[in-house]
């Protein structure tokens, strides 16, 4: 097999993701490649946000890559290729933590009424995503990356790891209002300046 020339590797980048998908549904391995090249990194971030460790992130995406390649027959293109890998990928990691994420989202919180540890983060912290999502439980953490990062339905969270409804709504409410409160600045004091 020949490398692809820089010309035909350039004209690739150029064509949106719908044609790249036509492409490598036919065969198109550099086509797929540059799919890949466009969305991997989203798709890694994606995993880690959902509680995955940088290894199992990079083997999940890669995973959801090969078996999106497998299924691009079937995709009828009805949403874009982001949002169809993304939700491939959340899968993977479903089925790869069902067992621990029955567990996870069906305890409850070691004590509700605990102060938050997050209360004295400082605004530098707060507007870190990642670090917010680093805060919530592992069941809030994994229903809220599944509804909002991997656009699933509560209703498909709750089939996807077999736990009922009213747990994951409730794990979304909760991890929802957290991130609010810890993605939210404070005020800074009156007249802007501190006292001196």
């Amino acid at each position: 097999m020949t490398r692809p020339s820089a010309a035909t590797a350039r004209q690739l980048a150029l064509l949106p993701d719908r044609e790249l998908v036509i492409l490598s549904a036919a065969g198109d391995r550099i086509a797929y490649g540059e799919l890949i090249r466009r969305h991997a990194r989203f798709v890694r971030d994606l995993l880690r946000r959902m509680g995955a460790d940088a290894v199992l992130a990079d083997d999940l995406a890669q995973d959801a890559f090969i078996d999106a390649l497998h299924s691009l027959p079937g995709y009828r293109m009805e949403a874009p290729f982001t949002a169809w890998i993304r939700t491939v990928a959340a899968r993977l990691f479903i089925r790869r933590r069902r067992k621990d994420a029955r567990t996870l989202v069906l305890a409850e919180p070691l004590d509700a009424h605990a102060p938050d540890p997050n209360d004295r983060i400082s605004s530098a912290d707060r507007l870190d995503l990642d670090a917010a999502l680093k805060s919530l439980s592992p069941a809030e953490r994994l229903c809220v990356t599944l509804c909002h990062g991997a656009g699933l339905k509560q209703e498909e969270i709750s089939t996807a790891i077999d736990v009922p409804l009213g747990t994951v709504k409730s794990h979304v409410t909760r991890g929802l209002k957290k991130l609010r409160k810890r993605l939210i600045l404070e005020p800074p004091p009156e007249g802007g300046q501190p006292d001196g």
